[in-house]
């Protein structure tokens, strides 16, 4: 049976007009990768994800290396380089009422523009998706280097006048963030953006999220750096 064939699509995100690229059947294999999955070892690593991860199988994406390349070349502009720094299984866990502060707000991966993140959703609908953002103070859709220190102090005068996040897990709008694109998940649908802009897992409230990879929100998450 031959596999379908993968199906990009291109979005320029809000003012800055960031790139994010959507691939559809990106593998043909997300039962397999899902299945794959369920019998690993699942470990927190540090306080940033809200759940758990475990490596995902070697040489993953060696078989998608020619559309990633294509990807990078002509949509990011990456000449020299595409260093990959891990790709892991990631299932989130954790109920909305453990979450720290920071994980009740968007986030950003890296202020380094070579820093990309990609994440492949091995779910339909019912796992939600990811979202991107602007923070409305500063007007900021990406994190650079330069903005960084700006941001973290809006954030701090923010978290002074109005206290800790409501404990839930972000998406929509609110006085802080406003929402300018979303991404909703499909099995084997793959997501590659810079790791600078602002952004978070769609996880709905009456999420039921689960410690078992064979019933909970499994993705598989990959950072590369790129030049």
């Amino acid at each position: 049976m031959n596999k379908p064939t993968p199906q990009v699509q291109v979005y320029r995100l809000g003012k800055d007009q960031e790139p994010l690229v959507i691939v559809d059947n990106f593998t043909g294999q997300a039962e397999a990768l899902r299945k794959a999955g369920e019998g690993l070892d699942y470990q927190r690593v540090g306080p940033a994800y809200p759940g758990v991860r475990a490596p995902a199988p070697e040489g993953y994406l060696h078989a998608q290396r020619p559309i990633l390349m294509k990807i990078l070349q002509e949509i990011f502009g990456v000449r020299e380089r595409v260093d990959l720094k891990g790709s892991m299984y990631s299932l989130v866990t954790d109920n909305p009422d453990d979450l720290g502060p920071l994980q009740r707000v968007p986030h950003y991966d890296s202020a380094q523009g070579e820093m990309m993140a990609a994440m492949h959703y091995l779910g339909g609908p019912e796992d939600g998706g990811t979202a991107f953002y602007r923070h409305n103070a500063t007007g900021f859709e990406a994190i650079t280097p330069e903005r960084e220190p700006i941001y973290n102090e809006a954030m701090q005068r923010e978290a002074d006048k109005f206290g800790m996040p409501e404990a839930r897990y972000f998406h929509g709008d609110n006085d802080r963030y406003t929402m300018i694109a979303q991404v909703q998940s499909v099995p084997d649908r793959f997501a590659l953006y810079r790791g600078r802009l602002l952004h978070s897992g769609i996880i709905p409230d009456d999420a039921k999220l689960s410690d078992d990879p064979a019933k909970g929100r499994l993705t598989l998450n990959s950072f590369m750096t790129v030049a």
